[in-house]
C-alpha cells in the first residue's frame, strides 16, 4: 500500500511539474511541443552513418547524432576491453618490466582528467600531423593526416557476403561445440583461413589515393573521432585493467595451483581456468565502465564531434530554442540506451552465476 502511495505521488508531482512549465512557457508567449522535429534542419553534420543533408529534418538530425554516438561508444568500448585486458594481466606478470609498465600506465591515465586527454590527443596530436600531401603512409593503404585516418574499404560483391558468412559460420560451430559437437576447432581453423583467402583474392578494395589537395576513395574517420575514441579508450581501459586485476586475484590460488599440478602452462591456466572463474566478480564493475564510457562519449561536443549533445542539445537548441522538450528527448534518449547497456550486461552477468551454480552443483 505505501508503494502503490509513493509511485502516486511521484506521478502526481511529475503531471505538476509539467503542468506548471507548459503554463509559464504559455505565459512568456514561448511556443512548446514536438513538432519543431519535422521543420527543415538547415546544417549540415559530417560524419553521417545515414543520408542527410541541410533539407532534412531536425529528427533526422537527431537520427545522426544518436547513430554517431553509438558509433563512438562502441568502438571506445572495443578498444578498452582489448587493451584493459591486456594492462590488466601485465599488472600481474612476474615480469619486472611488464609489471612496471602497467602500473604507470594506469597510474597515469587514471589520474589525468579525461577532457584534458581529449584536448591533447585533438589539438597536440592529431592538428599537429601533416597536410595532406605529406600524410603519414603506412604501406600504400593507410594513410593519416591533419584531416583524419583513411584506410581501405572492401567494395559491394559476392567475395564480400562470404567474408562476412564465413565467421557466423565459425560461431555457429563453436556454439554447437558448446552443445556437445566435438572436433570443430580444425573447422573453425578452416573457415577462417577460407575467409581471409577470400578477403585477399576475392574482394575488391577501394584504396584512399591523393587527388588534388585531398584524397578519395576509401572511408575517412575524421579527427574528431579519432581524437575522442582514443582518449576515451585509454582512459578506460585504466579502469578496466584495475577491474580484470581484482576478478583474477579474486579466484583462489588453488584453482591455479591445481592446473599446474596437472601440468598445464601459465596462458592457458590464465585462459581455461583463473578467467572463466574470474568472470563473475568482473562483470558488475565493468557494466559500471561501459555506462560511464556510453556517457563520457558527449565531451566530444568540446572539440566538435557531431554526437547527440553537440547537435541536438547544442545545434538544435540554438536553432530552435524549445529548451524544455530538446533535453527532455536527449535525457530519454541517454537513459534508455543506458538502461539498454544495463540490461544487457545484468543479463550476461545471470548467465555467468546461473552457470557457474550449475557447474558448482
Amino acid at each position: 500500500m505505501a508503494q502503490a502511495a509513493a509511485v502516486a505521488l511521484f506521478m502526481l508531482a511529475c503531471y505538476l511539474v509539467y503542468r506548471n512549465t507548459v503554463d509559464n512557457l504559455a505565459q512568456k508567449g514561448i511556443v512548446s511541443g514536438f513538432d519543431f522535429l519535422w521543420r527543415r534542419a538547415g546544417f549540415s553534420i559530417s560524419p553521417h552513418l545515414v543520408p542527410y543533408g541541410p533539407d532534412s529534418t531536425f529528427a533526422r538530425a537527431l537520427l545522426v547524432g544518436v547513430l554517431n554516438t553509438l558509433l563512438l561508444a562502441a568502438i571506445a568500448v572495443v578498444l578498452a576491453t582489448i587493451l584493459g585486458i591486456l594492462v590488466g594481466v601485465a599488472r600481474l606478470s612476474p615480469n619486472f618490466l611488464a609489471r612496471s609498465l602497467a602500473t604507470g600506465y594506469v597510474e597515469t591515465f587514471r589520474n589525468i582528467p579525461l577532457l584534458l586527454q581529449v584536448f591533447f590527443w585533438y589539438f597536440g596530436v592529431l592538428r599537429a600531423l601533416p597536410r595532406p600531401r605529406e600524410s603519414v603512409d603506412m604501406l600504400g593503404l593507410v594513410f593519416i593526416n591533419n584531416r583524419g585516418l583513411y584506410i581501405p574499404v572492401p567494395e559491394a560483391g559476392p567475395g564480400l557476403w562470404l567474408v562476412l558468412l564465413a565467421p557466423l559460420g565459425a560461431a555457429a560451430i563453436i556454439l554447437l561445440r558448446r552443445r556437445g559437437l566435438r572436433g570443430a576447432a580444425p573447422i573453425v581453423a578452416v573457415s577462417l583461413l577460407a575467409a581471409a583467402i577470400v578477403a585477399v583474392f576475392a574482394v575488391r578494395w577501394e584504396v584512399p589515393r591523393l587527388e588534388g589537395f585531398n584524397f578519395a576513395g576509401g572511408a575517412v574517420l575524421s579527427p574528431e573521432l579519432v581524437a575522442i575514441a582514443t582518449a576515451l579508450s585509454m582512459y578506460q581501459a585504466a579502469f578496466i585493467a584495475e577491474t580484470i586485476r581484482g576478478g583474477i586475484l579474486a579466484v583462489p590460488r588453488g584453482q591455479s595451483e591445481a592446473a599446474r599440478s596437472l601440468g598445464l602452462r601459465e596462458a592457458p591456466i590464465l585462459r581455461l581456468v583463473v578467467l572463466p572463474q574470474a568472470l563473475k566478480a568482473i562483470a558488475p564493475p565493468l557494466a559500471t565502465i561501459y555506462l560511464s564510457t556510453l556517457k563520457s562519449s558527449s565531451l566530444g561536443a568540446a572539440i566538435g564531434y557531431p554526437e547527440l549533445v553537440s547537435v541536438f542539445a547544442g545545434t538544435t537548441l540554438a536553432l530552435v530554442g524549445q529548451a524544455v522538450e530538446i533535453m527532455s528527448i536527449t535525457l530519454v534518449i541517454y537513459l534508455a540506451i543506458g538502461l539498454a547497456v544495463s540490461g544487457a550486461m545484468n543479463l550476461w552477468d545471470w548467465r555467468l552465476r546461473a552457470r557457474q551454480g550449475h557447474v558448482g552443483l
